[in-house]
């Protein structure tokens, strides 16, 4: 399979505020240094990693640095990260909006590029002749444009406003024009940036099976920039990570999105403590963790595993009532479902230590990261929502995908659960 785009040790300086470097003596001695001398800009020696949240002591700003990466014809790539880690500024590089401080980009064939809302449309312009005008910037002929003019005018939904000027569409008109005019007139190399988050919901559904069709169907490479991390991983299959405009990780999209909501923190999927801070109301956790079923404290767990969790505390005083209730989240952080206590639900508790364990069927979680959090709930009505001091979940564990047989399915199915229901059957004809 052939390289489509090609970006080698690329870098994007920027000086804050400001065109030039400011002084008159700067810029001669940088035009003799760069022209004259033909010696490396001494301005790119000097610059801050670009974190947007901390205040810097230099007005150079290093946007992208270092950007290493090849992406193969027909692979769909999702850029994803924080706002301000240099998403945007990678794909105006490609598209030749601006260009590189160091480094070089090599892309194999037409770019259609959808950057901004009506990035390349003239206002005074109707639809159908910005049509034809971007049709002309990628270099296709009139003839061309015109075999495709009735598809994407369908596409688009705004046939009614076709002979409108574009000044006068909507936000959400002009990005249905400015996908469909870059979906349908065939670029090689289809750049997307977060403008889909404008559309209605209809259209962001019609778009992505659009950009399935362009990589999948017709073996087009698509560069996809977006924070729904559920359409990345419908649509991508390999990911790059961006942090403070450095790659900070790179590879399968499923791993990539994983590390990305995660964040910083590591997974751990055992926690002890000796002088328990997580405490109140006469109860305190001591340790808490999820493993194999009768096993070790160990990192990887299979989704063909039985497990369980592992929850030992100390109540520091006699309860008519007592539980703890679980609540199961995936790596959205969204609330799957709970569980409180099983057994020893609702039950009198004296004073004292107490160990308490939570079985996992095997093949119940579908392969991924997933979060607890605890609630600790007494008769006297006291109630402790338990995380971490970090504000965060207090336990995380992966689910490994069990390994299949060689021609099977790879992919992962949808959803949080993948339950193994019995079945049976009988043939009746």
């Amino acid at each position: 399979m052939s390289t489509a785009i090609e970006f080698n040790h690329v870098s994007k300086q920027y000086r804050l505020g400001l065109v030039s470097t400011k002084t008159l003596s700067h810029d001669i001695r940088r035009f003799w240094i760069t022209n004259v001398l033909h010696k490396e800009d001494p301005y790119l020696k000097i610059g801050e990693v670009n974190d947007r949240s901390v205040r810097g002591s230099s007005d150079y700003v290093w946007a992208l640095r270092d950007i290493d990466f090849k992406v193969e014809q027909g692979d769909v790539v999702g850029i994803i990260g924080k706002n301000g880690a240099g998403k945007s500024t990678l794909l105006k590089l490609l598209s030749r909006v601006t260009g590189p401080t160091t480094g070089t980009i090599r892309a194999h064939g037409r770019i259609g590029s959808l950057l901004e809302v009506g990035t390349g449309f003239h206002g005074e312009m109707t639809g159908r002749e910005n049509i034809f005008m971007n049709g002309a910037i990628l270099g296709m002929t009139r003839n061309e444009i015109q075999s495709k003019l009735d598809e994407i005018i369908d596409f688009s939904g705004c046939e009614r406003y076709i002979d409108t000027p574009v000044k006068r569409y909507s936000s959400g008109m002009t990005v249905r024009l400015g996908f469909a005019v870059a979906a349908f007139l065939d670029p090689e190399i289809l750049v997307v940036d977060e403008v889909l988050a404008v559309g209605d919901a209809e259209f962001q559904k019609k778009a992505i099976g659009k950009m399935k069709d362009v990589s999948q169907g017709q073996g087009r490479t698509v560069l996809f920039v977006s924070h729904n991390m559920t359409s990345v991983k419908s649509l991508c299959n390999t990911g790059i990570l961006l942090e403070n405009g450095m790659i900070k990780d790179m590879g399968k999209i499923e791993p990539i999105v994983a590390h990305y909501l995660r964040g910083d923190s590591e997974i751990d999927n055992h926690k002890k403590w000796s002088n328990p801070d997580l405490k109140g109301g006469g109860f305190e956790l001591l340790e808490i963790g999820v493993r194999k079923k009768n096993g070790k404290w160990e990192d990887i767990m299979r989704i063909d595993d039985d497990c369980e969790i592992v929850i030992r505390y100390r109540l520091t005083k006699e309860f008519d009532n007592f539980w703890i209730t679980m609540h199961f989240k995936n790596e959205q952080g969204e609330k799957m479902f709970s569980s409180s206590g099983g057994r020893c639900y609702n039950k009198k508790h004296k004073a004292g230590e107490y160990e308490q364990i939570c079985y996992l069927p095997a093949n119940f979680f579908n392969w991924g990261n997933y979060s607890i959090d605890l609630m600790a709930i007494t008769s006297d009505g006291g109630i402790q929502h338990l995380i971490d001091n970090k504000g965060d979940d207090i336990i995380s564990f992966t689910l490994e995908n069990k390994e299949l047989a060689i021609g099977s399915w790879m992919g992962k199915e949808p959803g949080d659960v993948t339950p193994q229901f019995e079945y049976t059957e009988i043939k009746i004809g």
